[in-house]
């Protein structure tokens, strides 16, 4: 993405889209009883009280009346009315990771197999956005985090400690690209989650290779564990690598999430936040809220002078329900440059309009 002059000033950025991550399925709810939602009217309304507070993206998982994260597409599409019916215009995206949570003490925590997870393209009502994960990799989310993140918490039962340490995110080749086939036929948006910058280039093949055809939305996904850490060197890399034209969320894990969210807000990207990503505040002499996190992020933003996006403006910044034809009207529309034609040295720059070739 190209940072020229004033790119900092608010004024030459997008309002802010917050994304909300409130339902926090790595987490059992005595770890946050006031804020993890059990119900299922507690969590339609916990999606109701991020929107008002600011976020006009819920990142959506369920929980079942034992506590446990559920992996009934049943409860999905309960949930998924349940918020259309209460807050029509916000942005819900499903997350991919279904089977985030083990089902026992002591069992690993592995994803739901190939099929399941498909069925997601199937959710009615539909979700606007699935996540999708690119490339199989480690997701060691206990690697950054410090002893103090998980004291007092399940986190911390070494049972649970080890299970976490040893999770994988399958995402096989055969298995994204059929993925993203069938949520587009959906119209559903796949909303990628990049974990280092060969998640991205692997995005990008697809998209050169005409497997997906739209709106190239993307979270950079900073909790290190087999995914990058949490600096500004790593994002730099990435977001060169990124088209003018990607939508990028900056995404961190424990006291990551704050800072990374600031720097995010400051070049001009947009941010998530909620329980599932941290529990504290930044002295950790308390939790915080998903709603209070959000009010903190729009009090910042505020400050930094760039305002809080619309419901209406993070979907028309997402570019939410619209799809392309060609691979060649996908690059185009997303700014990347142009599949290689043949012979044609200059294929990594965009086409000098008619008239401005080279004199001779």
């Amino acid at each position: 993405m190209n940072f020229l002059d004033g790119h900092l000033y608010p004024e030459n950025q997008q309002p802010l889209i917050i994304t909300a991550a409130p339902y926090a399925p790595g987490w059992i709810p005595s770890d946050f009883p006031e804020d993890i939602p059990i119900t299922m009217e507690e969590q339609i309304q916990k999606a109701v009280d991020c929107y008002e507070a600011g976020a006009t993206v819920l990142h959506l998982h369920v929980r079942e009346l034992d506590g446990k994260g559920s992996k009934r597409l049943s409860m999905f599409n309960e949930l998924i009315a349940g918020v259309r019916a209460r807050v029509p215009e916000m942005v819900i995206q499903v997350g991919g990771s279904i089977s985030f949570a083990p089902e026992s003490d002591g069992q690993a925590a592995k994803w739901l197999s190939d099929d399941t997870r498909h069925m997601l393209a199937e959710l009615d009502p539909k979700p606007d956005q699935v996540t999708v994960t690119v490339n199989t990799t480690q997701m060691n989310v206990t690697e950054h985090a410090g002893e103090d993140d998980f004291k007092g918490v399940s986190r911390g039962f070494p049972h649970l400690y080890a299970t976490y340490k040893d999770m994988i995110v399958p995402s096989n080749p055969s298995w994204v690209e059929e993925h993203i086939r069938r949520l587009t036929a959906a119209g559903i948006q796949s909303e990628f989650q990049c974990y280092n910058i060969n998640s991205f280039e692997t995005i990008e093949r697809m998209i050169r290779r005409g497997v997906y055809k739209g709106p190239l939305v993307m979270n950079w996904v900073a909790i290190s564990g087999g995914m990058d850490q949490a600096n500004i060197y790593n994002l730099a890399n990435f977001l060169r690598a990124a088209p003018d034209g990607a939508v990028v969320t900056v995404e961190s894990s424990v006291l990551n999430v704050l800072p990374v969210n600031m720097i995010g807000i400051a070049l001009g990207l947009h941010v998530r936040c909620g329980i599932e990503d941290v529990l504290w505040n930044q002295t950790r002499t308390g939790k915080m809220s998903s709603v209070e996190q959000i009010k903190q992020l729009v009090r910042i933003s505020g400050e930094f002078g760039r305002p809080i996006a619309t419901a209406q403006q993070a979907r028309e910044i997402m570019q939410i329900g619209v799809f392309y034809d060609t691979a060649e009207e996908t690059l185009q529309a997303n700014g990347f440059a142009p599949n290689r034609n043949g012979g044609n040295q200059g294929f990594l720059r965009k086409p000098a309009e008619i008239g401005q070739g080279v004199s001779k």
